[in-house]
């Protein structure tokens, strides 16, 4: 899993005045809990964890958090939830779980693609039906994505959840039944006698005799 570091602070102030001074300051409140500790109440520098993570997925990134610059390694975790503002697209609170490497975790992996499908060629869509994955497992051997080569799908195929192998070791939590990507046929993609009968013709409208003068 990708690991990034960032600095915070401890808090005692709470509340939404001292929220919005934090926010103005660039700042955002935050809390820092886990299995059997205490919730530390943090404030976090956003641009830090913005310029962190990359334009990478907040979710899933293991965070070490270097807590009032005590010279430590940091205590490892992970962003449970991150609370954004949508209009002014900035950060407004974080939520960090702490990380036991001998604890399994449970989170979402996200699907990437490999490849170009060859029913695309055929005229197909390559149509995907759920981005992320729910899996379980130590947090040491959790990979960060889960990736799919597609190339091999042809029009009607579809890789669904039981299709996936993570190892023996991790968990697969969401259905196996469950699609994840297909390629579906299209209109462009139909031969010319099933095209025709896919198609609906009208005739004229069947006129009504008027009477005679």
């Amino acid at each position: 899993m990708k690991t990034i570091t960032i600095k915070a602070e401890t808090r005692e102030k709470s509340g939404k005045e001292a929220a919005r001074k934090l926010r103005a300051q660039g700042y955002a409140p935050a809390v820092f809990y886990g299995f059997n500790m205490e919730p530390v109440k943090l404030a976090f520098d956003t641009s830090e964890l913005i310029k962190s993570l990359g334009g990478d997925r907040p979710e899933g990134t293991f965070v070490k958090l270097k807590i009032n610059d005590n010279g430590a390694d940091g205590r490892l975790s992970i962003i449970k939830d991150l609370q954004i503002d949508t209009v002014k697209r900035s950060i407004l609170h974080a939520d960090f779980y702490e990380i036991k490497m001998d604890r399994e975790i449970t989170l979402d992996l996200s699907v990437s693609l490999k490849g170009d499908p060859v029913g695309v060629e055929s005229g197909g869509e390559l149509q995907i039906l759920k981005r992320e994955v729910k899996v379980s497992g130590l947090p040491g051997i959790l990979p960060e994505m889960i990736e799919l080569d597609v190339s091999g799908l042809n029009i009607g195929d579809t890789i669904k959840v039981g299709d996936i192998s993570l190892g023996r070791e991790i968990t697969v939590l969401d259905g196996e039944d469950v699609a994840l990507v297909t390629v579906a046929k299209t209109r462009s993609a139909l031969p010319v006698e099933e095209e025709a009968e896919a198609g609906v013709e009208e005739g004229p409208a069947e006129e009504t005799p008027g009477e005679e003068e």
